[in-house]
């Protein structure tokens, strides 16, 4: 037999150790090493030779990609040790060919070596192999074609549709008190859904009342309809666009037998949040909704799907840090993506936030403090905290503070922030951004919470299918 120490330097509160050298029979809890607050390590007894292992953090499997990968033929992941007698196996070149007959079953393109000196770090080798990603690319696509937009639709609920002759003031306070950055508009005249009512939008009225008031009121909201609001709205994009948008463009939609691959597809090349589900009834009436989707209840759908068959996806396996997608920061980089994260500091101004969010057509900004450590994420459809209490009316955006404005955050929206590190799989971020409440996932460095980047709903949708 032979000691091995293996390591998760990783964080955790709870974490444990499992592997192929007892039969993957027990869970060995690892003991948090003295003076460190994210370094686990547990020296196990194993016969020589090659062991598989995983660690389970917090009730999450996991691999550390600072170690040696290896992947089976089923495309799941593990770390890979080996352990050597020094007595009957002489420390020397271990050759690729011999590799290949001690892992039977692995697929690999690396040459292994181990040094004379136990201390010699094998550097993580394994990346998911591009025929794997296009196969779960596949079999994710075949799913979404074969289901139909009913699917998404809760066995019992409420739908929500604002009145275009509705007040912004109220409409505000609305999505404000149902927590819904996304509503569909009815227009009762033509009784007809005629457009969406989003976060985005409450961003540019603000910002357009500000410029000649910058002291908002309640009469100013209240003098401003949503329908008003929405012709106006194009003027405004004009400006910014330089092309005028036609005030009465058609309203995407969806029906309910319509694939989830051409619901996804909708969303996604359109740039939008969220499309009705809309029944046409037999008689010829009005167009009845049914339902809002939006991809976290996609993910949502293809999560309960996939849940205990992960082998059949391999791409959900792997640590997020090694894929193509997210936004980075400059220091960590991104494999395949060329934007830089933008993060904000606790005392920068409301507005500038608002126009960075609208300009820089992204959906959040992470805020950190002067360690560039995580304090918390202002996004898009927080603008509708300022309904709460009339914030809006005793404040300037362009004298408001982010440490104000986290403060008008009631305490759902405070801890509403998720975060991972770039170890995490990419199945664990898919659980997360399921939750319709969560639409971005911060990952952080876990010893610092430095952030490193930030993966959203729509990084996951675009890396899936490609």
């Amino acid at each position: 037999m032979v000691l091995v120490t293996f390591t998760w330097s990783h964080g955790g509160t709870h974490v444990f150790l499992c592997g192929s050298f007892d039969g993957w029979s027990e869970q060995i809890p690892m003991n948090l090493v003295e003076g460190s607050a994210a370094v686990f390590q547990r020296t196990v007894d194993v016969p020589p030779g090659y062991h598989k292992y995983k660690f389970l953090v917090d009730g999450i499997w996991q691999v550390d990609q600072d170690q040696l990968c290896v992947q089976d033929e089923y495309g799941a992941i593990n770390n890979l040790v080996f352990a050597e007698d020094s007595v009957s196996m002489p420390s020397a070149l271990i050759r690729e060919d011999a590799q290949s007959n001690l892992v039977s079953g692995f697929t690999s393109s690396t040459h292994l070596e181990a040094s004379s000196s136990s201390e010699s770090q094998l550097e993580p080798v394994m990346q998911l192999l591009n025929n794997e990603i296009d196969v779960s690319r596949h079999r994710l696509f075949m799913f979404l074609s074969s289901s139909q937009a009913y699917e998404l639709i809760p066995n019992s609920g409420k739908v929500f549709a604002l009145d275009t002759k509705v007040a912004v003031k109220q409409a505000f306070h609305i999505m404000y008190e149902q927590r819904l950055a996304v509503m569909p508009l009815w227009d009762g005249q033509n009784a007809m859904i005629s457009g969406m009512l989003t976060a985005s939008d409450f961003i540019l009225i603000l910002l357009k009342l500000q410029e000649s008031h910058p002291m908002l009121t309640h009469d100013e909201l209240e003098m401003h309809t949503i329908s008003a609001w929405k012709y106006g709205k194009s003027q405004l994009q004009a400006e910014v666009s330089g092309a005028m948008i036609p005030p009465n463009r058609r309203v995407l939609q969806a029906g309910p037998d319509e694939s989830l691959k051409d619901v996804t597809l909708t969303l996604l090349q359109n740039k939008i949040s969220a499309v009705p589900v809309l029944h046409s009834p037999e008689d010829g009436s009005s167009l009845q909704l049914l339902h809002t989707a939006c991809l976290a209840g996609i993910l949502k759908h293809m999560c309960r799907h996939f849940r205990h068959s992960l082998e059949y996806l391999p791409i959900v396996q792997q640590p997020v840090g090694n894929l193509p997608f997210g936004t980075w920061t400059r220091e960590v980089g991104g494999r395949g993506s060329s934007r830089v994260l933008l993060t904000l500091h606790s005392g920068d101004l409301l507005s500038s936030a608002l126009k960075l969010l609208i300009e820089g057509e992204i959906s959040s900004i992470p805020i950190v403090d002067d360690n560039g450590a995580l304090i918390n994420v202002y996004s898009r459809s927080d603008i509708t905290s300022l309904a709460r209490g009339s914030v809006y009316a005793h404040f300037r955006l362009d004298q408001m503070i982010m440490t104000q404005v986290l403060q008008v955050l009631d305490e759902a929206s405070r801890d509403r922030c998720r975060t991972c590190t770039r170890f995490d799989p990419l199945y664990r971020i898919m659980e997360v951004l399921s939750d319709p409440t969560v639409r971005r996932v911060v990952v952080i460095d876990p010893n610092s919470r430095h952030v490193e980047g930030i993966i959203t709903l729509r990084d996951v949708f675009n890396l899936l299918l490609g």
